[in-house]
């Protein structure tokens, strides 16, 4: 397919998107199979030609002065590719396959730039709906936070430390150029290259022999903050997947025990492959079986919970930037239900002298401080650990001064942190 065959594609797909609010990877997967001639390059960059326009949705719906699904994309060409108004001519010439000609009034408003006063909520590309809750956490920097929050993301990933170390694994990956994560200790990132595309990691040999996890730093971090130790008996109440188990399963040598379940015994699928290729024995997965709790011989016996808890997930947006225009308040306010419950029975769960961390991928606080101060409220026998404390127990005393302190946590970002957007906070249960 040809570039201007391609922006056509992307056009195609974005008014799918407008038509039937249904999430990118499922309009870009029927597209795909209903266009079989587009081989895998054609679809990548579809596909990173649509995400690069939910990005800088808001953005290039202002500069166009429509959100039409042809004005967005010629809109996010000049915003965030840096096209100017005769590059982007060049593919709209009309011929087969390719967008028809810009009519005088897109060359105009393409030529110029977006205003240095245009709202917030347009320069940091997010829905208006959530611009008082942003206010909330970031105040005045919420536009630079959010465009941070636009961006394409690098790929990390966690060297597994049961079977090599960052260095060795940066050695063998020398071939993917990566660096260093900045704040995580075993971490790596791999950066996209110009068209948003990173490796495929899951066909290289070390990842199939468990010597790396792809995992976010913020990810990596947020299992750091457990300050999981050999010999200690831990619970992953939110486990998912599994990542930030087989983080703590490493942390502890394979020593101790972790207690693996979710709520949703679909997502819990996977960890059971990750788990043995990553080469741990500590770890009892406990799936959920019916109206049974799977963790009912566990009351007040760990000495740390970690609650990955339910969320919005904005924290994520630059990875799945379709979702900030999907997020509703009814769904957020459901979220902060089910995080409420969910705390509860992590409290429970907590020995005398235990700790609770309280992880989100969100950036609003009403997932977050106020999760936590529903708690405290809730159940006396709990305080918030100072900042500094934690993070100095878990090697990362670092983070306090680039991450946001909120009220009773961190707030980790792309802007400050590099990482995808996580809340940590952690909880000590007195005697």
């Amino acid at each position: 397919m040809t570039p201007a065959a391609r922006l056509s594609a992307a056009m195609e797909i974005l008014a799918d998107l407008d038509a039937r609010r249904r999430p990118a990877s499922e309009a870009l997967k029927d597209w795909g199979l209903s266009h079989r001639f587009a081989g895998s390059k054609d679809r990548a960059a579809i596909a990173s030609l649509v995400h690069d326009t939910l990005r800088r949705r808001a953005g290039a719906a202002w500069l166009m002065g429509t959100d039409a699904p042809r004005a967005l994309v010629l809109g996010m060409l000049a915003l965030m590719r840096g096209q100017d108004a005769d590059a982007i001519a060049a593919l709209c010439d009309g011929s087969r396959f390719a967008p028809a000609p810009l009519s005088d009034a897109e060359r105009e408003r393409l030529a110029q730039p977006l205003p240095d006063d245009a709202p917030a909520a347009v320069a940091g590309d997010y829905p208006e709906w959530l611009d008082e809750a942003l206010v909330e956490a970031f105040g005045d920097d919420r536009a630079a936070e959010m465009q941070a929050l636009a961006t394409r993301a690098p790929v990390d990933i966690r060297a597994n430390t049961l079977k090599t170390d960052r260095t060795a694994l940066q050695d063998m990956l020398a071939h993917l150029a990566p660096v260093e994560t900045p704040h995580a200790p075993h971490g790596l990132r791999i950066l996209p290259g110009p068209d948003g595309r990173g490796p495929a990691l899951q066909s290289e040999p070390e990842f199939i022999k468990g010597l790396f996890e792809i995992q976010d730093e913020g990810s990596q971090l947020a299992a750091r903050a457990s300050a999981a130790a050999p010999g200690e008996q831990v619970i992953d109440l939110c486990a998912g997947g599994g990542g930030k188990t087989l983080a703590m399963a490493a942390m502890m040598e394979n020593r101790g025990q972790i207690f693996a379940t979710d709520s949703d015994k679909r997502r819990l699928a996977p960890i059971h492959d990750r788990l043995a290729r990553a080469g741990i024995r500590n770890v009892q997965v406990r799936t959920p079986r019916g109206a049974e709790d799977p963790l009912a011989d566990l009351a007040d016996s760990a000495d740390c919970v970690l609650v990955d808890a339910p969320c919005s997930g904005t924290g994520t947006w630059r990875r799945n930037p379709d979702a900030k225009w999907r997020l509703r308040p009814g769904s957020l306010s459901g979220r902060v239900s089910e995080q409420e419950r969910v705390l509860d029975r992590a409290a429970a769960l907590v020995r005398p002298g235990g700790r609770l961390v309280y992880v989100t991928c969100s950036i609003l606080p009403a997932e977050n401080d106020a999760a936590i101060a529903g708690l405290l409220a809730r159940d006396p026998r709990f305080t918030a650990v100072p900042d500094t404390e934690w993070l100095a127990q878990a090697g990362l005393g670092r983070l306090a001064d680039v991450s946001r302190k909120t009220g009773y946590g961190l707030q980790l970002t792309p802007l400050r942190t590099g990482t995808d957007g996580f809340f940590i906070a952690v909880l000590s249960r007195s005697a």
